[in-house]
């Protein structure tokens, strides 16, 4: 190992504390917290080893158990205020989004088998266990508003722009994970995503990742305007500029960081993204 992976893995390593002490920590460790997540887990054995199998079988976490735990406490009759049904809670809209009709949702082979392949979808999308789990909750539409508005694709900084009810079904996510002891799973796998994205070398600006290439931007720019015009989602460009917005808003200017097969593209483009950005509005009116 270089000098330079050595580094990096330090700043991993402090990073991850830093965000599992200020926020991404189990809130309730309390005996009778524990012992109620174990008593639900274990008088639902088949249940559970059932949902533990299919998850297992397509590779993923067993932890995820713990979501149908806290949706439903893995009662497969259970119709929330919101129409939610099943032991995956499925609203219709979203059954529907994997063909799962709605008569089916109570059914735990069919709406386990479409659980799977969800969790799987919004894995790839987020690439960490904690968004996903916001994400099923209140689905992606409010989690990529919460992105924008926070400037932020990572959890511990845009969960405030959630809806209440979304981060306590993330703080129940993390108790229960504490309860069946695979808390420590969760956490580094949030770290690692979040850190793999972007480093941070000590308390200076500069970021590493061999696949970024960098260049100074003004709050005259317009983040829709440079989406728009490298032709891909906003969203990614904030996940590759965490905090970029409230940058330029107090600084009045950023490092922009790009796919570096896409840096030549927006060099090409910067004075006509400029101009219209100026035409449309700067960073601001990306909150919209």
């Amino acid at each position: 190992m270089n000098l330079k992976n050595i580094f990096l893995g330090i700043i991993l390593m402090s990073c991850s504390q830093m965000v599992n002490a200020q926020f991404l920590s189990a809130s309730d460790t309390s005996e009778n917290s524990v012992r109620k997540y174990q008593r639900i887990i274990s008088s639902n054995k088949e249940i559970v080893d059932f949902i533990e199998y299919s998850l297992a079988e397509k590779g993923l976490p067993r932890h995820l158990r713990n979501l149908a735990l806290i949706e439903s406490h893995f009662n497969r009759n259970i119709t929330s205020g919101a129409g939610a049904v099943g032991v995956w809670q499925f609203m219709t809209s979203h059954a529907n989004q994997y063909g799962l009709s709605e008569q089916n949702r109570n059914d735990l082979y069919k709406s386990t088998k479409t659980a799977v392949v969800s969790l799987t979808n919004l894995y790839k999308k987020y690439n960490n266990w904690v968004t996903v789990v916001a994400a099923y909750n209140c689905g992606e539409g409010n989690v990529a508003k919460a992105m924008a508005a926070a400037g932020s694709s990572q959890y511990h900084v845009f969960y405030k722009y959630l809806p209440e009810e979304t981060i306590n079904h993330v703080k129940k996510y993390l108790n229960a994970c504490y309860a069946t002891g695979e808390l420590p799973s969760v956490l580094n796998n949030y770290n690692s995503s979040r850190m793999n994205a972007v480093f941070f070398a000590g308390s200076g600006s500069k970021k590493y990742n061999s696949n970024l290439s960098e260049t100074e931007i003004n709050a005259g720019f317009n983040l829709n305007v440079i989406a728009d015009e490298l032709d891909v989602d906003v969203n990614k460009i904030l996940a590759w500029n965490p905090g970029i917005t409230e940058e330029l808003e107090n600084k009045g200017e950023s490092m922009l960081y790009l796919p570096t097969d896409l840096m030549p593209d927006f060099l090409l483009r910067k004075n006509k993204i400029l101009s219209r950005s100026i035409k449309e509005g700067n960073i601001i009116n990306t909150k919209q």
